[in-house]
C-alpha cells in the first residue's frame, strides 16, 4: 500500500552515524575549550560565599542583635545566640531572635570562628579558617 515516494520517506528519518560523530565531536570540542576555564572557579565561588556571609550576611545579624540587647554577644555566648537565646551571662533581656535562620558555618561546613570584644576590631571579629581549617593567609576575616 505504501508507494515508492512514502517508503523512501519512512526510511530517510533520523540520523546517519557520520551525523552523530560530527555532533559529539563538536561537544567535545566545546568541553575542551570551556572545562579549564571552569576548573578552580568552585573554589573561587566558596571564598565568595564566606565574604559576603561575614561582611554581610552575619554582620548585618549581629548588629541587630546589639539593636535589641545594647551589646554584642559575647564570645562565649558565640554565634549560636543569633539562633537561640543565650543562657550564658550576660542573659540578653530584649533577645528578639532569631536573628538567623540556620547556624552560620562557612562552605566547607566549619563554624565561623567569633571573637567579642575583638583583637582587630572593637566590637568583634569574625573569620573563616579557609579549606585548609588552619589560621593561615588563606582565612577569610573582617579585618
Amino acid at each position: 500500500m505504501f508507494n515508492k515516494a512514502k517508503k523512501n520517506k519512512f526510511y530517510r528519518r533520523g540520523f546517519t552515524l557520520v551525523e552523530i560523530m560530527l555532533v559529539v565531536i563538536i561537544i567535545a570540542a566545546l568541553s575542551a575549550m570551556v572545562v579549564p576555564r571552569l576548573v578552580g572557579r568552585s573554589e573561587q565561588a566558596k571564598i565568595s560565599v564566606a565574604k559576603a556571609d561575614i561582611e554581610a550576611n552575619i554582620a548585618t545579624a549581629l548588629k541587630l542583635y546589639e539593636l535589641d540587647n545594647g551589646q554584642f554577644p559575647t564570645t562565649a555566648q558565640g554565634l549560636q545566640s543569633l539562633r537561640v537565646k543565650p543562657s550564658v551571662s550576660p542573659i540578653p533581656v530584649n533577645w528578639n531572635g532569631p536573628y538567623l535562620p540556620k547556624d552560620p558555618v562557612d562552605p566547607w561546613g566549619n563554624p565561623y570562628v567569633y571573637v567579642s570584644p575583638g583583637r582587630n576590631n572593637p566590637d568583634y571579629d569574625i573569620f573563616s579558617k579557609g579549606k585548609d581549617v588552619n589560621a593561615s593567609e588563606d582565612d577569610i576575616k573582617n579585618w
